[in-house]
């Protein structure tokens, strides 16, 4: 399964964001350039972090975001959902309101394809990982990894 550049360049916001553990706000720029991402691009994957709750801004002279809740209290399936929309292993997979998921080749409704139990599957052990997932852990995990130093084997 493939998620966008927005997914992972939102994930790596948002772990940049929790790395600051919240004391003060982070400038995007700042973000922008510790992650070596483009600004632009981080300006819309921000926007729509925040219109899910994820984080907040400051203005100001001093503003930038922050984790609008603790990193531990923030599953990845959250970060995912609001910058992809869904989950769907496949682009025949649509949701509809009752959460059933049913196959848009035409004419079977879901009822004759042969793939559909193995692809549900394949979506319900992303979104278990997901959900899973806290920010919390993929801070500490970068934090650690950072602290290891390299190590060539041969």
């Amino acid at each position: 399964m493939i998620f966008s550049a927005k997914a992972e360049y939102g994930v790596r916001l948002m772990v940049e964001l929790g790395a600051h553990d919240g004391a003060e706000p982070v400038a995007l720029k700042a973000i922008a350039e510790a992650e070596e991402l483009p600004l632009s691009y981080l300006e819309h994957v921000v926007a729509d972090l925040k219109r899910a709750g994820l984080v907040v801004s400051t203005r100001g002279a001093h503003g930038g975001y922050r984790l609008a809740r603790p990193a531990e209290e923030i599953a990845m399936d959250e970060v995912v959902l609001a910058l992809e929309g869904s989950i769907a292993p496949m682009e025949c997979f649509v949701n509809v309101p009752t959460e059933r998921i049913f196959c848009s080749h035409e004419g079977d409704a879901g009822r004759a394809c042969s793939t559909r139990l193995l692809w549900m599957r394949v979506q319900g052990g992303v979104i278990k990982a997901l959900q899973g997932t806290t920010l919390a852990e993929l801070v500490e995990f970068g934090a650690r990894h950072e602290r290891e130093p390299d190590t060539v084997t041969a």
